[in-house]
């Protein structure tokens, strides 16, 4: 089984080579093409990926390439884990924003608006190649932002589902407090990529988020940043994306006191790329934890093998709405729980969603659905829109200064902005 993995020179890579490795059993990789237009990143990426494999006895070969075309030829499964513009872009995505009183994160708000316009058409050029040269193949999206670049891939025909590692993360911290196997609990998860609520945490069938929430509840609203009497009115636990919306404005102060989380990972990625220069390096380095994407392997490895072997299990990922949320036109991608075998994934059926967390749902989808058309074909006045429509933007005046500074500080990315 040929799996390909598009932006393969990213430090993520030995995260993912590493579940490859230890979940061999269940998903029998024998080639792993590497593909990335950095030269010397991916030569040290691929050559830890190789030592990794090796230590591990797993007999994958590695290609590495800065060919899209032969990266992706034969391939059974497509990983899109691409950055266009590198760590400089999102540097600008989070802290150009803040020049206005705007939250800055690479994946939400303007930021996350201005890395959608670089990247979907990038995207869409390189599913083309796969829909040439590997037809039957998925395209598995890990690309943020994710509700956005999989509603282009579907919308363009491609054989897509769009994959997070948010609830994951959730499910194996829910299973760590609890005491138990990650496979006794099932998560009401619900929303868009990034704009989610655990509403239930069943164990077995039966739902114990309100005994986590009593004993476990500071240490988790802790971890978001949150007040816990925000939780306990909730009655949920929100991704920690919601942060950026039920704290805004003390985002932005912290934001403007410390130096980006671009900055912090650019200098946690040096260290990582010296590290897989060393040949002594032979496993996934602890380091690697602080890079983000934390269990981001073992959900694309049974994302993957429910998708080949036609297993019909539930995972969360994104998929197209399609009736689940009535609030929002089918076409809209979601993050729910659903059914994945060989034909896709199939949401499931969730309970009605409150209006607490519909309102703002359908917010953010109809702005995803405004970015997604500036980004498609252009303009600044569709780049206004979006950020007009935007919950963490929504002020005419501060929609027209940030769209010509993100069209001024994207003009390498975006050919339709020169002039």
């Amino acid at each position: 089984m040929k799996l390909a993995v598009v932006g393969g020179g990213s430090t993520y890579t030995p995260e993912l080579v590493d579940g490859f490795a230890r979940l061999r059993d269940e998903l029998p990789v024998t080639e792993i093409a590497l593909i990335d237009p950095d030269a010397a990143r991916l030569e040290l990426v691929a050559g830890v990926s190789r030592r990794m494999l090796a230590h591990a006895g797993h007999p994958a070969r590695v290609l590495a390439t800065s060919s899209v075309e032969e990266g992706v030829a034969g391939a059974q499964v497509v990983l899109f884990q691409l950055r266009v513009g590198g760590q400089a872009a999102r540097e600008v995505d989070e802290t150009l924003p803040l020049r206005c009183g705007c939250v800055g994160q690479e994946t939400t708000g303007a930021g996350g608006l201005a890395k959608a316009l670089r990247t979907v058409p990038v995207v869409l050029e390189i599913a083309s190649v796969v829909r040439a040269l590997a037809p039957q193949a998925w395209i598995v999206d890990f690309t943020n932002p994710v509700g956005i670049v999989t509603r282009a891939l579907l919308d363009a025909g491609h054989r897509a589902i769009g994959l997070c590692n948010v609830a994951i993360g959730f499910q194996r911290s829910f299973a760590g407090w609890l005491g138990v196997e990650p496979a006794r609990v099932s998560l009401g998860h619900v929303g868009l990529n990034h704009l989610t609520w655990e509403r239930s945490v069943h164990l077995d069938g039966e739902d114990v988020l309100p005994a986590i929430l009593r004993s476990h509840g500071q240490e988790i609203a802790d971890s978001l940043g949150l007040r816990l009497g925000l939780l306990e009115r909730l009655r949920s636990v929100p991704s920690y994306y919601l942060r950026y919306f039920y704290a805004h404005d003390a985002v932005v102060r912290e934001q403007r006191a410390k130096p980006s989380r671009a900055a912090e990972v650019a200098a946690l990625e040096r260290r990582l790329l010296e590290m897989y220069a060393d040949p002594a390096v032979v496993t996934k380095p602890e380091l690697l934890s602080e890079r983000g994407g934390a269990f981001y392997s073992e959900a694309a490895v049974a994302l993957i093998a429910s998708l080949l072997g036609d297993r019909g299990d539930v995972q969360i990922v994104n998929v197209r709405n399609g009736g689940t949320l009535p609030f929002l036109d089918d076409a809209a991608v979601i993050e729910v729980p659903a059914a994945v075998g060989a034909g896709g994934a199939v949401p499931l059926p969730v309970p009605p969603v409150e209006p607490l967390y519909a309102g703002l749902i359908a917010h953010v989808s109809a702005y995803e659905r405004l970015a997604l058309d500036a980004a498609l074909h252009g303009g600044a006045d569709r780049v206004r829109d979006a950020l007009l429509a935007h919950p963490l933007v929504g002020q005419d005046e501060i929609a027209e200064e940030l769209t010509g500074l993100l069209l001024e500080a994207n003009r390498a990315h975006l050919p339709w902005a020169v002039g």
